[in-house]
């Protein structure tokens, strides 16, 4: 009698097993299947802001055949730029001079031929204005005449490129959460509707990722930008967020 309970009970076993098994393994493939069913969006966002740094380096140049007299200009010359800057209201603090660049014609073998039509020593050098005044920098930029006439030599990046002041925008960090917030909200938007018109449901985030923010010039040909070397002081930001949601 005993053997015969315990076969009856193994068997008993047996079936509660196989049940058990059946339905966690429907159960699993019922949330593959679901977990298959997912829709890729992206969400964009855009902002448009005011830079709040500007850098402006003004370079200078000298020629002469006398290297002594060379330096006394150029010296002279950075003088008259560093009061251009703070006659027009920079703080002396905000104004770098930087480097100092001495090129020997003669010291150029290609150029020996040339030699009686050249001066011998080219000297150049940089003064950097770094300033939060974004208005004042824009403005004062475009009154470089009033160097020329007082004397100074200003030095071009090339031969059809003057260097203006380039604008920065510095606080990213201010508008990054509320312009990955809205990314996101745009990318629910953009699902929900595909949801509705695939009769689906739509469900959580199945996975995310946040694409590189762009900071650009708001006018990127701007009129005369590309003949001063110069930035826009308005920037555009952007961001694009990839979303898959699942579909039930």
């Amino acid at each position: 009698m005993e053997n015969k309970q315990s076969v009856i009970a193994l068997i008993c076993a047996i079936l509660i097993g196989a049940l058990a098994g059946s339905f966690i393994l429907g159960k699993s493939i019922e949330n593959f299947r679901k977990g298959d069913r997912y829709v890729t969006v992206k969400g964009f966002a855009e902002r448009e802001v005011k830079a709040d740094l500007a850098v402006w380096p003004i370079r200078v140049r000298a020629a002469s055949n006398d290297l002594s007299e060379a330096s006394r200009s150029i010296e002279l010359q950075k003088s008259k730029v560093v009061q251009f800057l703070v006659t027009h209201g920079f703080d002396a603090k905000e104004v770098i001079q930087q480097d100092l660049r001495v090129s020997d014609k003669q010291a150029k073998d290609y150029n020996a031929g040339n030699l009686r039509d050249l001066l011998r020593y080219v000297v150049e050098a940089t003064i950097l204005l770094r300033t939060n005044n974004v208005d004042k920098t824009e403005e004062v930029s475009r009154m470089t005449d009033e160097l020329v006439r007082a004397g100074v030599v200003l030095s071009v990046k090339n031969e059809w490129q003057a260097e203006g002041p380039r604008f920065i925008f510095t606080q990213l960090k201010t508008i990054k959460p509320d312009m990955m917030a809205e990314a996101t909200r745009n990318s629910k938007t953009a699902a929900q509707q595909f949801a509705q018109e695939s009769g689906s449901r739509l469900g959580t985030i199945r996975r995310a990722s946040q694409g590189l923010f762009s900071i650009e010039d708001r006018d990127s040909f701007q009129a005369g930008q590309a003949a001063t070397g110069s930035s826009d002081p308005f920037k555009r930001v952007r961001v694009v967020v990839t979303v898959d949601y699942f579909l039930n």
